[in-house]
């Protein structure tokens, strides 16, 4: 039982399909959130590593590049079914690494990642290019090629999730990649390289694990690595922006968010309800789209506020193998002490704690786990709050009255992000109107997380740069060039 192992497992990189260690021989240290033991040492990989990787990717991608889409496609789908068979090992691997309950990750996180690869496995089949004839003189048509080596950097929320949305697509178009995943979380992505290793030739996805500032930068700053796809920190993606400009390489960036969940005095309260506990503290909050901002109208807000209260108070915090568990423990005793700090912020700036605000008493193993109870909080100014304005990433959220449509979305206009929001309403006219005021790369209508994958995902603002799914990812991971030949 993983709970009670006291020797840490030693993961390697994965390089031109061999289990390789960190040329320096450092390791970081990889907690178990739940219970705070030393449960993993992840490789600190240096310039040194990146660059054998890279080399390796490099190698690999005229070969790959060549293969045709059918069998770039029939490899990704033998790897969703590799996954497939394996999704109750990588879940509680998740589940271990970044503390989100066993039954998140059963239903959520690996499913997904099987669904990624099977996504753009069948995507590629069926994209079509453009052709414009000019009359009696000419005809244009556009092609596509892969970019080379892709420079894939994953977040420690939604670990598997993540590098599998950027993997498939980037592979499937014929590029080849090297993936960072965060030192946080990086078991399920070391237990991928498995699969890998039995479906796809040497080179052509190759993982190298360490921090941001030793491994992350040497890859993002990389001359052989034309194209950088980011999902984490806005403070992050600064810095990679800055690295990357002397390159021009093509960069998309999925960064903080500080989404305002919207409820109108008509909206189907019980439903809404319901919704915004999943939007506010599913997956412990630390999702890049949980709603943190609630703006309920006037009438209602007594009740809205005596309902979500009562609702969340259902939550069950605890340990993550138990299947009656909601909210698991936060990724790391950092994070957890950030969630804290922003909670005593929140008091300082007037507000009142509604539900929660502290941390769960629980039995051994888990008195030394990174808990912390979903935090409600009232009385906050709307817009001129600490709280209101900066990414907290944990089960906080805060509750604020409006009386106007115009008010509201300056409300929720008056942040540096924008990546999504809900709105809860039966006016179509009113949904559609706050829809497009709306500063977000997503808005869902009485609902949330509703994702379709065909879709553009981005944000506006500080929220980051570019757009990907569907059309977009092929869009981004590859180079389009236009052919025009004459008639005559």
């Amino acid at each position: 039982d993983r709970m009670s192992e006291t020797t840490p497992e030693k993961l390697t990189n994965f390089i031109n399909n061999k289990f390789v260690a960190p040329k320096s021989g450092a390791y970081i240290e990889s907690f178990n959130p739940a219970t705070g033991k030393l449960q993993h040492l992840i490789p600190n990989s240096n310039s040194s590593d990146v660059d054998d990787a890279v080399n390796a990717a490099k190698s690999a991608f005229p070969a790959w590049k060549k293969k045709t889409t059918q069998e770039r496609s029939t490899l990704l789908y033998k790897l969703a079914d590799l996954l497939e068979q394996n999704i109750k090992r990588f879940a509680e691997a998740e589940s271990a690494d970044q503390g989100k309950p066993v039954s998140l990750a059963t239903n959520l996180d690996i499913p997904r990642a099987i669904y990624n690869f099977r996504f753009f496995a069948g995507s590629v089949l069926h994209h079509e290019e453009a052709s414009t004839h000019m009359d009696g003189l000419a005809v244009n048509y556009t092609h596509r090629a892969p970019v080379g080596v892709a420079g894939l950097i994953t977040p420690w929320n939604l670990p598997l999730y993540l590098l599998t949305w950027k993997i498939a697509p980037a592979i499937a178009v014929g590029n080849t990649a090297v993936c960072k995943p965060s030192e946080l979380t990086s078991h399920t992505a070391f237990l991928l390289c498995e699969l890998i290793a039995q479906v796809l030739p040497p080179g052509v996805v190759n993982m190298v694990f360490g921090n941001g500032p030793n491994a992350g930068s040497a890859l993002v700053s990389h001359p052989d690595v034309p194209l950088i796809s980011f999902t984490g920190g806005t403070k992050t993606g600064e810095v990679i922006t800055k690295l990357a400009a002397p390159y021009f390489k093509k960069l998309s960036l999925e960064l903080g968010g500080k989404n305002p969940n919207i409820i109108f005095a008509d909206a189907k309260l019980d439903e809404c309800v319901a919704t915004t506990v999943q939007s506010s503290f599913a997956n412990q909050g630390e999702i890049c789209l949980c709603g943190s901002r609630i703006f309920v109208q006037r009438p209602i807000y007594d009740d809205f506020v005596a309902k979500f209260v009562a609702a969340s108070k259902k939550l069950v915090v605890g340990n993550p193998r138990e299947a009656s568990t909601t909210t698991g423990a936060l990724v790391s005793k950092e994070h957890m002490e950030k969630i804290l700090y922003y909670i005593n912020v929140s008091k300082e700036e007037g507000g009142k704690i509604a539900l929660g605000g502290d941390q769960p008493t629980l039995p051994s193993p888990f008195d030394n786990g990174y808990f912390v109870n979903p935090t409600i909080i009232t009385d906050l100014h709307p817009v001129h709050s600490r709280v209101q304005q900066e990414e907290i990433f944990g089960p906080v959220v805060s509750i604020a009255p409006f009386d106007t449509e115009d008010e509201v979305v300056d409300f929720a206009n008056s942040v540096k992000y924008g990546l999504s929001a809900s709105v809860w309403t039966e006016n179509v006219r009113i949904a559609n109107r706050v829809a497009l005021a709306l500063e977000s790369g997503t808005v869902w209508v009485n609902c949330w997380m509703t994702r379709d994958l065909r879709i553009p995902f981005g944000g506006y603002k500080q929220s980051g740069i570019g757009r990907e799914g569907g059309n977009h990812s092929i869009d981004f991971y590859t180079e389009q060039k236009t052919i025009c030949t004459k008639f005559a």
